[in-house]
């Protein structure tokens, strides 16, 4: 598996924390991992459902303690489109 990029969006509240995401995950080429590691629960549903919209997949959703943690793939892995 790749190595994820990783974006720290802890300590922000809606919608920054989707919106960091947008500008990492727009920089990253198709096929590659962004793990987004933050605090503000409403990520549990915004971050997915931006995801959805935007062709992206959810691999991964955890919690450590108070960190919420997302494991990201941008678009399509090569060759599947």
């Amino acid at each position: 598996m790749n190595q994820a990029t990783q974006l720290d969006a802890r300590h922000l509240l809606c919608p920054m924390p989707v919106i960091r995401t947008q500008t990492a995950m727009d920089k990253l080429q198709d096929g590659a991992l962004l793990q987004v590691t933050a605090t503000d629960p409403g990520v549990l549903h915004d971050i997915p459902a931006w995801c959805r919209v935007h062709g992206h997949t959810v691999q991964r959703v955890w919690q450590e303690g108070r960190d919420i943690h997302l494991l990201l793939q941008v678009g399509q892995p090569s060759g599947t489109k």
